[in-house]
């Protein structure tokens, strides 16, 4: 395989175009357990039927993990509004629009969006009152079984030339409340200081969807918890009066 022709580098990865190919390259003492668990993710949302580039396999290049995956031709959504801000509503809608279809398919085999909170709650360095705060307030979510990207920003969404949109990045899927996943999108732009675009995002899909704006930022202390286990300083504060919020308005 070619590891000559490099599009993305990402923290303990590297992602290669080799032809109609791409292989996402891990680092050496990445964990081998989330190599596979990520391929079983990607693996489990390709058969839900989304547009989701095809898996080949997962192999090994120079003793390092790997995983292969068709190759999609096309820009990501982030890179479309870069170039293109006049037409910032129309992606922006189109954005929503494909969350939206991704919360309509079910994948029974994923892991539970609750119990990946949880762990990630009890691994963050936060004293034992606020854990047991978000703890509880986890606890009094519906339950439900949508399933969830994890990840989901513009630039996770590639556009084929022929407008076809395909989703990448599942390494973070689960089933669970569709509201997690918006609430984890509205964080991510956030973190990059895109205070206006998660704005307009969060009304953009509450108004869509018909969810109550209140109803996904009760999740954003969760989500902010659940970021905090990446140890990021950068994000710290921000993360860290996110979770120390009881109520939005």
């Amino acid at each position: 395989m070619n590891t000559e022709n490099i599009i993305a580098e990402r923290i303990n990865k590297k992602i290669y175009r080799d032809g109609d190919k791409v292989i996402k390259l891990f680092n050496e003492d990445y964990s081998r357990a989330d190599v596979l668990n990520e391929a079983l993710n990607h693996a489990r949302a390709e058969e839900t039927g989304l547009n989701i580039p095809e898996l080949y396999e997962v192999t090994r290049i120079n003793g390092q993990w790997a995983i292969v995956m068709e190759y999609v031709d096309g820009d990501n959504i982030a890179d479309l509004i870069a170039s293109n801000p006049a037409k910032y509503d129309e992606y922006m809608n189109l954005f929503v629009d494909i969350q939206m279809q991704i919360h309509t398919k079910r994948s029974p085999l994923l892991s539970q969006l609750k119990d990946k909170m949880n762990r990630k709650i009890s691994l963050t360095e936060l004293d034992d009152t606020t854990k047991y705060e978000l703890y509880t307030r986890l606890a009094s979510t519906p339950n439900h079984n949508k399933l969830c990207h994890g990840d989901y920003t513009p630039s996770n969404v590639i556009i084929k030339p022929d407008g076809t949109p395909y989703i990448i990045d599942w390494s973070h899927a689960t089933q669970g409340n569709a509201s997690a996943d918006v609430a984890r999108t509205y964080l991510r732009f956030c973190l990059k200081g895109n205070i206006e675009g998660a704005e307009k995002y969060l009304d953009l899909f509450c108004s869509k969807s018909g969810t109550a704006k209140k109803y996904v930022q009760s999740w954003c202390p969760i989500v902010s918890a659940s970021q905090l286990v990446k140890k990021n300083n950068r994000e710290r504060e921000i993360l860290l009066s996110w979770v120390n919020v009881v109520d939005y308005s």
